[in-house]
């Protein structure tokens, strides 16, 4: 074969999201930590190369994320990743460490010991421990302990065609702006998907714009990625849809939302240390949401949460690159990313 690269991917989805794992053929990425490989592969035209060599079509699609692994710098570290998506590499992501933890266990590059494996994770945002429940080889389910999460601001006022909607901005791995789905006249169900999303991306530009953020301790993590709207079903389970450019679902609950979310019902006294509830995503999949501890990230009160959901792998594929290739640059078309395709960095 004539290829230049090739990489080795796992198919595994959490709950629904896909969070496919490169287990083998991942080139060295500069940087001494997580987060300034994160850095790099955001800034520099290699990196942005390689993302588009996995997220975007003819290898790629809009659905899901490819998360790279990575040797670990943190002493206490069994492997780092960082999330590809479309837009940019992302620092943490719940439903992808499930994935990974996964990955991990059932190809082998960790133990798996039964009935219990813990495996710790680096991401850029910091260390995520993960309980893995395991028996007759494969891993049944993962309890994620994530980054400590805090508020940024509370009932942030955002005039949009809507009127005026209020909206939280709070961090849990990566920073959302959490929105209660009924102030756009909207239900978080399956027939909504294309209309949350397009309510979703208008409001992630317009928050962006108005709102900068940046994490107190680690500043390669900044901006809004996501919108992520919220409702309570009739049994009392969070019902979420976090929004995701150039204009897509999660198919998960989504941990890292759940975090942020968490952080704003503790700093309004809906919740207390030790309390366990249910999220349930726009198809329905479940997490547990858990809250595990308090602590504080510089000067600001912060929760511990933990995440736990179940992780399936469905396939193996090899990714190559022809060198001839006159489309190796990767392309978006409208009519499946949505309009937001043209838009797609790098």
């Amino acid at each position: 074969m004539r290829w230049k690269r090739t990489m080795q991917l796992l198919d595994v989805h959490a709950e629904g999201e896909i969070g496919k794992v490169a287990i083998g053929g991942v080139p060295k990425i500069p940087g001494a930590t997580t987060a300034e490989k994160l850095a790099w592969l955001n800034s520099d035209p290699k990196g942005q190369e390689l993302r588009r060599f996995l997220c975007l079509e003819p290898r790629g699609n809009p659905i899901g994320s490819v998360n790279l692994l990575l040797p670990a710098t943190h002493p206490e570290a069994d492997a780092a990743f960082v999330i590809l998506q479309p837009d940019q590499a992302h620092a943490s992501s719940g439903s992808n460490s499930i994935c990974v933890t996964t990955a991990l266990l059932e190809v082998g590059i960790v133990e798996m010991q039964e009935p219990e494996t813990i495996v710790t994770l680096e991401t850029a945002a910091g260390l995520v421990r993960a309980k893995a429940t395991c028996r007759d080889g494969r891993c049944e389910r993962v309890e994620l302990t994530m980054v400590p999460s805090f508020v940024h601001q509370l009932d942030v006022k955002l005039e949009t065609r809507w009127g005026e909607i209020s909206l939280d901005l709070a961090y849990g791995g990566v920073f959302y702006a959490l929105v209660d789905v009924e102030q756009i006249g909207l239900t978080i169900e399956k027939h909504n998907a294309a209309a949350l999303v397009a309510a979703g991306m208008e409001l992630k530009a317009a928050i962006n714009a108005a709102f900068p953020v940046v994490h107190p301790e680690i500043p390669e993590v900044s901006g809004v990625a996501y919108v992520m709207f919220r409702s309570v079903d009739p049994d009392g389970a969070v019902r979420t849809c976090t929004t995701m450019w150039p204009g897509r679902a999660d198919r998960s609950p989504c941990g890292t939302g759940n975090s942020a979310n968490l952080a704003t019902l503790y700093a309004r006294g809906k919740v207390a240390k030790g309390d366990v509830f249910t999220s349930r995503s726009i198809i329905g999949s479940e997490f547990r949401v858990g809250l595990k501890d308090i602590t504080t990230v510089g000067n600001l009160p912060a929760v511990v949460p933990t995440i736990s959901g179940r992780g399936f792998t469905f396939g193996q594929q090899t990714v190559a690159l022809d060198p001839f290739d006159p489309l190796a640059g990767g392309f978006a078309m409208t009519d499946v990313w949505g309009p937001s395709a043209g838009d797609i960095p790098g």
